[in-house]
C-alpha cells in the first residue's frame, strides 16, 4: 500500500506535479498550448467574421430579391386597372421599402383584354462592411403579368 500525503507531494500517480521527466514535458505543454490557440484564433476568426458578413449580405440580397417580385406584382396589377402612365411605378413603391432611386419599371404596353407584362428591376447595395467593398451591386429582377381590365 502506497503512502498517502497532500496532493502534489509527488506520491499522487495522477498528480501533474510529480518529478518523473514524462509529468513535466505533458505540463509544459498544457502551459505551452494557451499561445497556440490565441495564435490559431487570430487567424481563423477574421475568416469566421467575413463568412457571417457574406451570410448577412446574402439575407439582405435575398429580401430585395422577394420585394422586387412583389413590387412586380403590384405594378402589373397597377397597369392592368389604372390607365395612367406612373401607376405601375407608384404601385411597386408602395407594395415595398425599396430605394426609388435603384428602382426602375418597364411596362410593356398591351390592348384590352390581353396581358400586359411589368419588368422592375433593381439594383440591390452590397451594404455589409467590408464585403460592400468586395461585391459589386446586384442587379434584381422580377416579372409579372395580368389580364388589362380597361
Amino acid at each position: 500500500m502506497s503512502p498517502v500525503g497532500p496532493p502534489g507531494a509527488g506520491n499522487d500517480p495522477c498528480s501533474l506535479s510529480s518529478a518523473t521527466p514524462a509529468a513535466a514535458g505533458l505540463r509544459r505543454r498544457i502551459r505551452d498550448s494557451g499561445g497556440q490557440a490565441a495564435v490559431e484564433l487570430a487567424l481563423v476568426l477574421p475568416l469566421l467574421a467575413m463568412l457571417m458578413l457574406l451570410v448577412v449580405q446574402t439575407a439582405l440580397v435575398v429580401r430585395d430579391q422577394v420585394l422586387v417580385v412583389h413590387a412586380a406584382r403590384e405594378a402589373a396589377r397597377a397597369a392592368a386597372v389604372d390607365p395612367s402612365a406612373g401607376a405601375p411605378r407608384r404601385a411597386a413603391l408602395a407594395a415595398a421599402s425599396l430605394d426609388p432611386a435603384r428602382l426602375v419599371v418597364r411596362v410593356a404596353p398591351a390592348s384590352t383584354g390581353r396581358q400586359v407584362a411589368v419588368t422592375v428591376s433593381y439594383r440591390s447595395a452590397t451594404i455589409a462592411p467590408i464585403i460592400g467593398l468586395l461585391l459589386p451591386d446586384i442587379l434584381l429582377e422580377g416579372r409579372a403579368s395580368m389580364r388589362r381590365e380597361f
